[in-house]
């Protein structure tokens, strides 16, 4: 799949970004370049292929370098405070922020 130059026009609008003619031409060739490699990935048959949690889990073990996954320091009250002091609102010691979602 090649992007052609109104391809191009309309990502740029949509990302919000001006581009000359001579950057559209560019920003063309570089975006088909990386649909190409990404065809040429897909086009790999890996089949029987166990997935990888890390890239360089590969060549190297790397559970031993990751360390747990744990609290190595409590807030004291006044540390509390001291965070809470630029919220624009707060109770309980929460942060308190608009409703998003309906």
């Amino acid at each position: 799949m090649a992007l052609n130059e109104q391809d191009v026009a309309r990502i740029a609008r949509l990302a919000r970004i001006e581009l000359t003619p001579e950057q559209r031409v560019r920003a063309q060739d570089e975006l088909n370049g990386i649909l190409h490699l990404i065809e040429r990935l897909q086009s790999v048959d890996t089949q029987g292929v166990e997935p990888l949690a890390h890239p360089l889990s590969a060549h190297e073990d790397i559970v031993l370098r990751l360390r747990q996954d744990a609290v190595t320091e409590i807030p004291s009250d006044q540390r509390r405070s001291e965070l809470l002091a630029n919220a624009p609102e707060q109770d309980g010691g929460l942060f308190l922020v608009p409703k998003v979602i309906e």
